[in-house]
This record gives structure tokens, sequence and C-alpha cells, in this order.
């Protein structure tokens, strides 16, 4: 589906899964509520000056082995992998301080989306606490096509959090002021994503809090490696 915004000229497609991701051009917008980039909003919030995105548990330990990055983080089925620092949880992420070090970080969706978005001019890891800076960001960016991709789950199923998360990004980009109440009220009500493993309250009250991150995440190539970065306005 393709819609018309006001202002600048913004052709937004919404799609889901990596098909959707490998076929966006122009601006995409890789989302994953439940709770990649949560995760890795909160992990830059508190001093994590870089995260670099993978798409394989090995590479991921490789590259901290080489010093690339100082912690890996990440899961597979929900749970943190052998040897990571970190899971998937943004509650643990929050009580986490960093000095400016560089994170590793692969999850089952959200990293794969972001390899996946290679034709991508410009690209960002999305989820509801980076939701309002990413429209500010992408607002005040060039004009051109504008690919929104809710991974949902292993390429299959989506989820109401991805698909939700989407429609509120696609309202901010053509003007609209959406609900963050409402939304965050429909999500609840819904029966979470489980990932394999059990999500907890926690992590679902962190995932929720719609636009408080002042920064969108910004994802560029360096050296072959797709580094997350905060963009602030």
């Amino acid at each position: 589906m393709r819609y018309s915004g006001d202002g600048q000229s913004l052709d937004i497609s919404i799609g889901s899964f990596s098909d959707a991701a490998r076929s966006a051009t122009g601006t995409a917008i890789v989302i994953d509520v439940f709770r990649a980039f949560t995760v890795a909003a909160i992990a830059l919030q508190n001093g994590a000056s870089r995260i670099v995105m993978v798409d394989d548990l090995d590479a991921a330990l490789a590259l901290r082995e080489q010093g690339v990055g100082q912690y890996c983080i990440g899961e597979r089925g929900g749970v943190a992998p052998p040897g990571f620092d970190f899971g998937n949880s943004p509650a643990e992420m929050r009580a986490a301080r960093f000095k400016g070090e560089t994170l590793i970080q692969t999850t089952s969706n959200g990293t794969r989306g972001i390899l996946a978005a290679s034709g991508a001019k410009r690209l960002y890891a999305g989820s509801l606490i980076t939701a309002d800076a990413t429209v500010a960001a992408i607002l005040k960016g060039p004009a051109g096509p504008v690919t929104i991709v809710a991974m949902g789950e292993l390429d299959q199923n989506r989820t109401e959090e991805d698909e939700l998360c989407a429609l509120y990004l696609r309202a901010g980009l053509l003007g609209r002021s959406p609900d963050k109440t409402a939304v965050r009220s429909v999500i609840e009500t819904m029966s979470p994503r489980r990932d394999g493993g059990s999500i907890s309250a926690e992590d679902i009250a962190c995932c929720l809090e719609t636009g408080t991150a002042p920064f969108a995440i910004r994802v560029s190539q360096e050296d072959g490696l797709h580094v997350a970065t905060a963009e602030y306005l």
C-alpha cells in the first residue's frame, strides 16, 4: 500500500518480513518492537556509542574476539545465546551502563531485516520508543520513497506490536498525531508474541514507552558492517 503525505512528497509503503526489507529503496525503517530495537535504543541511551548488527551468532562472537566490539547482545529462541553478555531484555539493558563501548547485536528477527535492506539509501532500526524521533529524522531528510517493514516473527508470522508501530510511523509521516495511550492499550490487550520464551511484563512495559527516546537509530555501512548509532535532531 502506498500513501502520499503533506509537505514533502512521500511515497510510503508498508510491508512485512525480510522480503519487504529487500525490496526497499530510498529510506527504510525496519521494525522490531518486542524486543531487539527497544534494547538497542536503551543501550544507546545508557552510553553505548555504536551497535554492530549481524545475523550470525558465530560472527558476533568473532567480532568481539577481534575487538570490534566489547559486548555481544541478542537472542535465539528468545534467550541469550551461550557466551553472550546480554540477552534481548529491555529491562535488563535498562540496568546496564556503558562508557562509549561498541555492542554487537544479533536477533532472530530485527537484525535479519536490517541486513536484508541492502538496497535502502537511508536505513533506520525502528521501535515505538524511537518512533517520534524516527519520523522527525525522515521528514528532515531528502524526499523519496519510504518503506516501513514490520519484521514480525521468523519471517512468517505478523505480530501486533510491529504492525501497529508501522501504522503509527505512517501516521506521523503523514502529519497526524496518533494517540500513544491508545496504541499501548491495544497492544497490551492482545496476546504478546513469545519468541519461543516468555516476554516479561517489565520488558513489555519498556517496549511500549512510545516516543521517549530523543533520537532515531540510524544504520550505516562501515567497512562492510552494519553500524547503528543514535541520530539526534
